[in-house]
This record gives structure tokens, sequence and C-alpha cells, in this order.
């Protein structure tokens, strides 16, 4: 069972569900103040989200399941909602909380916790995930989970039922599709190279063709590498040996990619100098200083391929994202991340179902690469330079409007 009820629903009459086995089996949410006797039949109850939240309790048969979104506040909520809370997580209703990054939602900003029940629990500790950091940013306002995103995280519940395997068959895909991702980028080498050829008609160009060439033919070993693996290790059944042989797999990709950026750079670089040559020249002439078509197309090509490789890397980036977190394919806690803590950590924690009291803070690196912090901190700096000659002349106007009203001007 599945559910997104509305969150922090208010003026629900108390004398309407206090009776009703579906949301007072848990107890009830009560106001904090005593109620006149004249409005005795008017009270109401604080908060509707944990009227949402004995429904799917209560509603569970004896092997049941079920999640809901729920306002991150409930989590932490205290007084009568905490009751009802330390209830849930005595009757040992609660299997995991999954806090959510904020900005997921088209029309709310807050962010949200996914609730999971599991009347058929073999244990009594509750799964802590904080997916906060785990987000594709889509514009400024709004965030959301790729397909891969869902599938690292629901692999941590996997490892935490102990099915390792399905760990190993997620980095398998991964590595199937990134190998897919770079035969296909392999076949726009050819074309990008004569357009190089073309533009960069001298040294420096066969120079930068050579150099392309050369990073692009370590993909026919790392084939052969991940042919041997395939080969190796496709009736295997030993998950320990079969993620040892993944880890050196995806070591052998990295300084693939590392010399592939490095390379590409360089490139860039060589482009952006011949379009320099090519002003100076036009200015001396007295052309116009445009850029020509040629190497317009040249420079379109390139970011295409710098896109396409970066697509390709991300399969392995998130493969290296779980052999970090999960070197052994079996789970653990993970700081800043995931927790299973046990009842006695909960009670600490004055039960609290909020899952970053649990897995602790880590400082993530903002992803961006060396080009991509550089090209925005120059867009910064524009939009400062901007924003100052705007403000020079307000300050302009404004001194001349207080100097006419002095009677100076």
């Amino acid at each position: 069972m599945l559910a997104n009820p509305p969150f922090n629903v208010d003026d629900v009459s108390l004398s309407s569900v206090e009776k009703d086995r579906r949301f007072n089996t848990y107890g009830i949410p009560r106001n904090k103040s005593k109620v006149k006797k004249a409005d005795a039949g008017k009270e109401t109850v604080p908060n509707g989200n944990y009227l949402w939240i004995s429904l799917f309790a209560t509603s569970l048969k004896p092997q049941g399941r079920a999640a809901l979104v729920m306002a991150n506040s409930a989590s932490d909520a205290r007084h009568s909602e905490a009751d009802i809370r330390k209830t849930l997580i005595e009757q040992n209703l609660i299997y995991a909380m999954l806090t959510l990054p904020s900005n997921m939602f088209y029309t709310v900003t807050l962010p949200a916790t996914l609730w999971f029940f599991d009347k058929a629990k073999n244990d009594d500790r509750i799964l802590f995930i904080d997916a906060r950091n785990i987000f594709t940013q889509i514009d400024r306002a709004h965030r959301e989970f790729s397909e891969e995103h869902i599938q690292n995280i629901a692999v941590i519940s996997h490892l935490h039922k102990g099915q390792r395997e399905k760990f190993i068959r997620l980095i398998e895909r991964y590595f199937a599709a990134g190998m897919e991702r770079l035969i296909e980028n392999n076949e726009k080498i050819e074309p990008v190279c004569a357009q190089l050829l073309d533009v960069l008609d001298d040294a420096g160009g066969k120079q930068a063709v050579e150099e392309l060439l050369q990073h692009w033919r370590e993909l026919e070993k790392l084939q052969t590498h991940y042919a041997q693996y395939r080969t190796e290790h496709a009736i295997a059944t030993e998950i320990d040996k079969k993620n040892q042989a993944q880890h050196q797999l995806r070591h052998a990709f990295d300084p693939f990619f590392s010399a592939l950026h490095e390379g590409l750079k360089r490139l860039d670089k060589t482009v952006r100098q011949h379009e320099k040559q090519q002003t100076g020249q036009a200015q001396q002439e007295g052309k116009r200083t445009s850029t020509d078509r040629r190497t317009k197309a040249l420079k379109s090509a390139l970011e295409e391929l710098h896109q396409d490789v970066k697509n390709a890397e991300l399969y392995f980036q998130h493969i290296h994202w779980l052999q970090e977190r999960f070197p052994n394919a079996a789970f653990e806690d993970v700081t800043g991340l995931c927790k299973l803590a046990t009842p006695e950590e909960v009670k600490e924690q004055d039960y609290s179902l909020n899952p970053g009291r649990y897995v602790g803070v880590v400082i993530e690196e903002d992803g961006k690469s060396e080009e991509e912090f550089i090209e925005e901190l120059l867009a910064m700096n524009e939009e400062l330079s901007s924003l100052n000659s705007v403000a020079r002349e307000l300050e302009a106007v404004i001194a001349h409007n207080t100097r006419q009203v002095a009677g100076e001007e």
C-alpha cells in the first residue's frame, strides 16, 4: 500500500475520530491546553498527520506493508503525537524512515519523509536513510531522483535484508549501460577528428587528433577487461568473489576517464587559441571578429562529446558511489546516509524518527568539475560587474536628485 496524504490538515473534529479504532488504537492527537466545557463538542485535532499515520498502521494485515509520504515535522512532533509515535515504535511497526531532499514537489518546497510500515518485521531495529544529498537539480527551484538514484537507495534496503545478489546485479547493470554508452561515443570520434583537421589544419591540429585517438584506443583494453569479467563470472554464485572482481573492473576505468577529461581540456584550449588567433587576424584586416562556421560547428561537436562522456561516466560514478559506501556488498552503517538503529538508540533520541539524528553528517563535495566551477565563477563575476554598473548609475542619479532638492543645482 502506497499513499501521499495531504500534510498538516487542520480542523478535524475530535468527536469524529476519537471513538474510531482506525484512529484511536495508538492514541489520538490532542491539543495541549484544556478545552472549556462549552467548547468540548467543537474541539479539533491539532494536526491531522498522525491520523493518517494511525490509519495506515491499523489497516495492515498480519503480513502487511505500507509506505506513505509525510511532512518532516511528524518525525519529531511532540506532546500527544510523540506518545503515538512511541507506541508505534514499541509495537515494532516501523520498518524504515527515509528523508527526502527539499524542493522535490512542484507545489511546495518543504522536505518530506517516507514512512515504511511492516507488520511482519524480522527484528526490532529501524532502518534510517538520509537521502537529502541525493538528487538531480532540474532548475533552481526543483529537484528529482533519477532512476539510478532510486535504485541506489532501494539497494540499501535489499542489503539490510541480506539480499546481496541484488547489489551485485545492480553494479553489473551499470557496467553494461556505461559500456554501451562508451561504444556509442566511440563511433562519434572519427567525425570529430575530421572536423578538427578541417579547422586546425596544422601540426597542432594533427597532434590534437592523435592524442584524442590515443585516449580512445584505451577503450579496447577496457572492453577486453569487461568481456573477461563477464566470461569468468557469468555463472559464478559466490558474492564475495564477484564483488572483488567488480572493484577491480571499476578501478580499470578510473585512469581512462581521467586521461580523457585531461585530453578534452587540452583540446578545448587548442580550439580557443585558434579562435583567438582568428579574431586577432580579423581585427588587423578590419573585418568582423565573429567565429567562422567551421569553428562554431567544431565547438558544438566538442561540447556534445563532453556531454556524451559525462553521460557514460555517470554509470561508473554510481558504481563508485555504491562500492565506496558498501565495499563488501553487505549492509553497514554509513555516516551521513544510513543507520540501523536499535530500540535502545531510538529511546535515547526520545523516540524521534528523524533519520538525521541517527546517520550523522558528512560534508559532501559539490561534484563540479574544474571547468564547471570556472565557468560558474566567470558567470557570477560577469553578473556582479553588471550589477555594480547599475549601482553606479543609481548612485549618480540619487546624488543628482539630492543636490537638486538641496538647491545646489
